[in-house]
This record gives structure tokens, C-alpha cells and sequence, in this order.
């Protein structure tokens, strides 16, 4: 039988000793995902497992590219654990899109590799619902000093 997404994703968040169905805690005054006429709009996640940002400074200074896309991995994977919590991962009809937003110095020009790691890891979860339009962006400054943040566009079934 084939593992369902929810199983993958699950099996994906233990390599990260991230638990895939603790709630996520929202940091303000907004809702991590909106649903609007068969779309979800996930809020950015930066790579926070429980309440440890996992993955902090600047890559091309004090994080390399490999850790930088394990941030992204679990940036990917807060979405996924909202999208499930929200309507489930079955209901994922299509991704639209990803941004994805590196803290970098101004030499740094890998954005693209550490937003693949992202694109790779849905990829892997959802399968033929993955190919995507991304955005990746190096910025000076991520909340609470991450390294990368992620946001999402979803199509539901």
C-alpha cells in the first residue's frame, strides 16, 4: 500500500525531531493560513520546531548553504502541518507557490538552492500536486533572526 501524505510528512518531521501534529503557535496578531474561494494562503514560517527558532543567522556568514536548506525543509514542513491542521493534506489540490525569503550577506547569490530544498521536500509529500511558481529572495533581516522564511499559495481539491 502506499503511504499517504499525511504518513510521509510525519515520517519527514521525525528525521527533523519536529512532531507533524503539535499545534503551531502563532506569533501576532494574524491567523497562519486563510482559505478564500478554494485557495489557502499560508503565513510566512520560519524553520521553528516547538519554540526554537532551529535555524538562525546569515547564510554565507554564520550558516552554510546545507544548513540553510534544512531550515527550508522545516519552513516546508510548519506549512504542511498547517495545511493539514487546516483542511487536511488530502484536500491539497495544487501548490501555486512558494517565496522564499534567505537572511544572507550580500555575497550570497544561492538563494535558489536553498528554496529547492523546500520545492524538493513538497515535492516528496504531495507527489503530482507539488510543480510550483517560487520566488527566492535574499533579505538583511528575518524574524527572531532566522535564516529563512517561507510563505504558500494552495489550490484545494
Amino acid at each position: 500500500m502506499t503511504p499517504s501524505r499525511l504518513d510521509i510528512a510525519i515520517q519527514l518531521a521525525e528525521k527533523h525531531k519536529m512532531d507533524f501534529r503539535a499545534n503551531l503557535v502563532v506569533g501576532g496578531n494574524y491567523v497562519s493560513a486563510i482559505e478564500h474561494q478554494g485557495l489557502v494562503y499560508v503565513s510566512g514560517q520560519i524553520p521553528r520546531i516547538g519554540n526554537t527558532v532551529v535555524m538562525t543567522g546569515r547564510v554565507g556568514e554564520t550558516v552554510s548553504l546545507a544548513q540553510a536548506q534544512v531550515g527550508a525543509e522545516v519552513c516546508a514542513l510548519r506549512v504542511l502541518a498547517i495545511l493539514e491542521q487546516h483542511c487536511g493534506l488530502e484536500r491539497i489540490g495544487r501548490v501555486l507557490k512558494l517565496n522564499v525569503y534567505t537572511q544572507c550577506s550580500a555575497d550570497f547569490t544561492q538563494q535558489s538552492e536553498v528554496a529547492d530544498a523546500a520545492s524538493y521536500l513538497m515535492a516528496t509529500v504531495l507527489g503530482q500536486s507539488s510543480p510550483h511558481t517560487r520566488t527566492s529572495v535574499g533579505v538583511y533581516q528575518l524574524p527572531k533572526n532566522a535564516s529563512v522564511e517561507l510563505d504558500a499559495v494552495i489550490a484545494l481539491r
